[in-house]
């Protein structure tokens, strides 16, 4: 079946440029209408404006959808509910919400001010916190609600000279797994986009030949799919140059040490403890304490009720 987002509602923050206008004009070409959200600022978080939101506001408009623009910087939890509360009176609802605004201040570890790091952990991560935390009521009380969290290679992988930057795109996976949690009982399914793209951010870090290839255009059908009405939810999806693949988190069989549990027992066993065999995905942390404290109780003999 086609995906369409009629009667849908969305937000697209950091929508003027890059990756987040190719999502606002995706949704908006299904029929959603979508709210432009961009601060206006460069890559490294410095100046400000909302021409860029207000040109893909124009874009949309022009082909005969609704959208409106609101520049709210979305670490501010003030500018980012008035951005909810013009939402709510405009169309009454909020359906989707993809994260999507971040800067970049790279530096060496050694060498970043702890400020730069605060920064950028501001706008990523309590960024999207602070956007999740206004529209999750107004799901709740829908019984319906489609969030993206944005990650990056340099979260799930490291690169050198993104400490900030990772940190803050690592921190996805974990607030994705507890939303997920969190919202299923309300239908609200929460994912994660992994890009590779070409976009501002990028342009300095990839080779010509590469941005060709790396287009937004190639990332945000993936998007949309996520914010479907039969998406996933708790879904990493990683994507760039029309590849998609799904990113997963695992974690291996492990082995109990018995008798004395001293660090040259850990290494002595060490092949055993990272085994990739039989790894598996866990569903949530007690499922980790359950596993850890079953093995134990059976090589003693104790009954656990789990």
């Amino acid at each position: 079946m086609m995906i369409r987002f009629e009667d849908r509602v969305a937000i697209v923050t950091g929508a003027g440029v890059g990756l987040g206008r190719c999502h606002a004009l995706g949704l908006a070409a299904r029929g959603a209408k979508v709210v432009v959200n961009d601060l206006g600022v460069g890559p490294d978080g410095r100046g400000q404006g909302s021409d860029a939101a207000r040109r893909v506001v124009s874009e949309i408009e022009a082909a005969g959808g609704e959208a409106m623009a609101h520049g709210a910087d979305v670490s501010d939890a003030d500018q980012v509910a008035d951005m909810v509360a013009q939402t709510m009176a405009r169309w009454g609802r909020i359906d989707i919400l993809i994260n999507n605004a971040g800067i970049l201040l790279d530096k060496t570890f050694a060498k970043m001010p702890l400020a730069d790091f605060r920064k950028v952990v501001d706008v990523h991560l309590m960024g999207s916190a602070t956007c999740c935390h206004a529209v999750w009521p107004i799901m709740r009380a829908q019984k319906y609600g489609r969030i993206v969290l944005t990650s990056s290679g340099s979260g799930l992988y490291g690169n050198f000279g993104q400490s900030n930057y990772g940190a803050a795109k690592a921190a996805m996976a974990g607030l994705m797994n507890v939303l997920h949690l969190e919202g299923a009982r309300d239908n609200i399914r929460v994912n994660t986009l992994a890009p590779t793209a070409a976009t501002r951010m990028t342009k300095d870090l990839l080779p010509e030949a590469a941005l060709d290839l790396l287009k937004p255009e190639t990332i945000t059908p993936g998007v949309l799919y996520l914010v479907s009405e039969d998406g996933p939810s708790r879904t990493i999806l990683s994507a760039g140059a029309g590849t998609f693949a799904q990113t997963r988190i695992y974690e291996t069989q492990g082995h109990l040490i018995e008798g004395d549990i001293t660090p040259e027992a850990v290494a002595s066993h060490w092949a055993q403890i990272t085994d990739p065999s039989d790894q598996e995905e866990l569903q949530d942390a007690f499922a980790q304490t359950r596993k850890y404290a079953l093995r134990a109780a059976q090589a003693k003999n104790i009954k656990l009720d789990w």
